[in-house]
């Protein structure tokens, strides 16, 4: 088989899939896209760049639009020129959510395109208004809507797509679904998996491991979008009610999703202005290597895993393979996967306090509630391992190819 992969940041969500074709003799497995991803082996990596940034003055509405249209056109000259060295794909996997696969069929009329559909955006019923501290502008709707121009492109132009939950694939309009498959990526749950006598170091040289009352949180950037902000409030109430617990608070200054704080540097400045924490105990890692993130999860006590109706994030389906108890909100699609009081805890988004009450359930009966925590690691094991979603995209292929 020959098959192209599309992503900017590739392997993106597609490292499993990828690394397993590349590992089949007789495949030729090529990647297009931009310099700062970190590829994969045997893959063979191809750079593609933008001809230049989007017009300076275009309509805000637009600027996302016009920014796909010429990642689109890169790739289709990148693929022009892969054409002309002789290499012609059997099917093309990409991610529509960066216009990349806008032009694959016009290049390759004969390949079959299949599109990774993460997020289809919504002025209501989704993330954007969910929290009444940040409420969508009259504005803002109207931006919504528009943001999905490539959404619908890429879902007309595409042979088959897949969505990683069934949640995000409802988000799509209903005359499309059909043609999307929910196949998750999948958890390497051999190397997610649990380490009795796991430690953490901190910065400061004190080491942490499972015999302490450890508490984690991890977002890519602390934000409202996951949940970062009731988390903080509850850190609050927490270093008040438990003196013996340690924090551990993963996650980057930036903004993955939504907007930096208007008043304040960054959203972790912002809270801390507005809580007291026992800094002492309360542990800010920045982001960390895999390896110490892994660490992290393993020695945690009570995972907290917050979003607003959105993407699902790999970390609560990594701390669940690793067997943690994952304190998780009360919304889409996290409750896809945790089952109240069976694989976790579900709490509501919004309630500092009740939060506080599911963790220090976690952190006071934590031996009591071992059965959790094996049950959180099978639910990965049987419902979201590698070889699943590898034989899921195999099933498509074999349909497609047919």
């Amino acid at each position: 088989m020959r098959a192209l992969f599309l992503h900017q940041n590739f392997p993106g969500q597609f490292p499993h899939i990828a690394g397993h074709l590349a590992s089949i003799s007789g495949n030729q497995i090529v990647a297009i896209a931009q310099k700062q991803a970190k590829g994969l082996a045997n893959v063979a990596k191809v750079v593609y760049e933008p001809s230049r940034p989007p017009t300076k003055g275009m309509h805000h509405y637009l600027i996302g639009t016009e920014s796909s249209i010429l990642n689109g056109q890169a790739v289709a000259k990148t693929m022009q020129a892969l054409k002309q060295k002789g290499f012609v794909p059997d099917v093309i996997i990409g991610h529509a959510g960066w216009g990349e696969t806008l032009y694959a069929h016009d290049v390759y009329a004969d390949a079959k395109l299949i599109n990774y559909f993460e997020f289809f955006y919504r002025a209501r019923g989704a993330d954007t208004d969910f929290d009444p501290e940040f409420p969508n502008t009259a504005d803002d709707v109207l931006r919504i809507r528009t943001k999905n121009i490539v959404n619908l492109l890429s879902l007309q132009g595409c042979d088959a797509g897949i969505s990683p939950t069934n949640w995000q694939k409802s988000l799509y309009p209903t005359e499309y679904q059909p043609k999307i498959s929910v196949i998750h990526e999948g958890v390497n749950t051999d190397l997610m998996c649990p380490k009795a006598d796991a430690t953490f170091t901190l910065p400061d040289g004190r080491i942490l491991s499972r015999q302490q009352k450890i508490v984690t949180f991890v977002s890519r950037n602390l934000e409202p979008y996951r949940g970062f902000h009731t988390f903080m409030r509850a850190v609050d109430i927490l270093c008040k009610r438990d003196p013996d617990c340690h924090v551990i608070i993963i996650g980057s200054d930036g903004v993955s999703y939504g907007r930096a704080p208007l008043d304040a540097k960054n959203h972790r400045e912002k809270m801390l202005s507005e809580v007291k924490i026992d800094e002492s105990r309360v542990h800010f890692t920045g982001h960390l290597a895999y390896a110490d993130y892994l660490k992290v999860l393993q020695i945690s006590t009570a995972h907290v895993y917050l979003t607003v109706p959105f993407v699902l994030s790999w970390s609560m389906l990594e701390a669940m393979a690793v067997g943690c108890i994952v304190v998780g909100s009360n919304t889409a699609p996290v409750t896809e996967v945790i089952e109240h009081g069976k694989n976790g805890f579900l709490t509501d988004f919004f309630d500092a306090q009740k939060m506080v009450d599911s963790i220090c359930e976690v952190l006071e009966n934590n031996e009591q509630l071992a059965h959790i925590r094996a049950n959180a690691r099978n639910t990965i094991i049987e419902r979201y391992p590698v070889t699943k979603s590898i034989t899921q995209y195999e099933a498509l292929f074999a349909k497609l190819l047919k």
